[in-house]
């Protein structure tokens, strides 16, 4: 029996070969909270009986099944690359560096189309009897990655799912030896790409990817389900950087309205040789929307530069990711 509370949660999730097919979990990420949740559309028909003063029950119908909601985690240097492979839209293999344990992913922005999710969470009873909730055809449609002094990397996955079965079979969960990336081994640069160098005074970093979805494709034959949604829109990066105002070099940015690449990364322990853990995103080309530093009393000035991420005409954004991990 497992804990009949939050203790005994479970998340399990596998990449699916067709969309909205249910795969047996094989990863277990570590996660600090979830909203996976069923939405159903349902009509009740309306027809005239005389008498009758309420609507039958048995008239009530289902019309639309889909899933929503999100799951917010701390990311670990280990098993993240199911949840990296299905935002960023690349299929990726992990590349061996040298004769190590080190492997190398490597995720660019691509298409999404056929990178989907089963996800399976494990909801426990007082009782310590845990419920199986399977969502299938799950597709990332944002994620956003923060941390800030003193405190965890943590990333925020939001999804779209096709449907929501609960006649699996909970798959036992297993974790490996995990430790999480923090704000004492992050690193922010900045400057021309493949050349960024330090910036000084950052607090606090936020990147949000988001994926435009047509995420509405229901048709007939298709028993109320959805079809796999098509990406219908520009991908969009935003994010934000609380500084520290020790030099102009992003407030002249914003007067400018020039163009930095900007890269944030994590480097944790060697794994071996010249390898360390690292969680790296590359965004090669950002402008910067509002950061005008402000006096408001005696304290320190710290300003919030907003910036958007954009496309440099050549280098892909990109999020690498060193781990022992030798599959996703």
């Amino acid at each position: 029996m497992a804990i009949g509370s939050g203790l005994g949660a479970q998340i399990g999730i596998a990449a699916e070969s067709t969309y909205g097919t249910f795969v047996a979990p094989t990863k277990f990420p570590e996660f600090t909270k979830e909203s996976l949740v069923l939405k159903k559309t349902t009509a009740t028909s309306s027809g005239i009986a005389a008498g009758r003063l309420m609507a039958l029950s048995s008239r009530r119908v289902v019309t639309q099944r889909e899933v929503s909601g999100s799951i917010e985690m701390e990311v670990a240097n280990k098993g993240m690359g199911l949840l990296l492979q299905a935002l960023m839209g690349t299929t990726v293999t992990p590349v061996q560096q040298g004769a190590t344990a080190a492997y190398l992913q490597t995720h660019t922005l691509a298409d999404t189309w056929g990178k989907s999710l089963t996800i399976q969470k494990g909801v426990p009873l007082t009782t310590g009897t845990v419920t199986d909730k399977t969502f299938v055809g799950c597709k990332i449609v944002s994620a956003e990655f923060s941390c800030e002094v003193g405190g965890m990397l943590t990333a925020s996955f939001e999804f779209d799912g096709r449907d929501c079965d609960e006649g699996q079979t909970l798959a036992v969960a297993s974790y490996s030896t995990m430790a999480p990336f923090h704000f004492g081994q992050m690193g922010v640069k900045a400057g021309a790409y493949s050349s960024e160098t330090a910036l000084d005074g950052i607090r606090k970093f936020s990147i949000k990817i988001e994926r435009p979805q047509a995420v509405d494709r229901f048709y007939a034959n298709q028993s109320a389900l959805k079809a796999q949604p098509i990406s219908n829109d520009l991908v969009k990066i935003t994010g934000s950087l609380d500084t520290d105002y020790v030099a102009t070099t992003l407030d002249d940015l914003h007067t400018s309205d020039g163009a930095t690449s900007l890269v944030v990364e994590f480097i944790g322990p060697i794994i071996a040789a010249t390898h360390p853990e690292t969680f790296r995103i590359k965004l090669p080309a950002i402008k910067v929307d509002d950061a005008p530093p402000t006096v408001d009393g005696f304290e320190v000035i710290r300003p919030t530069i907003n910036f958007t991420g954009l496309f440099d005409g050549t280098n892909a954004v990109a999020i690498e990711y060193m781990s022992t991990d030798v599959t996703l």
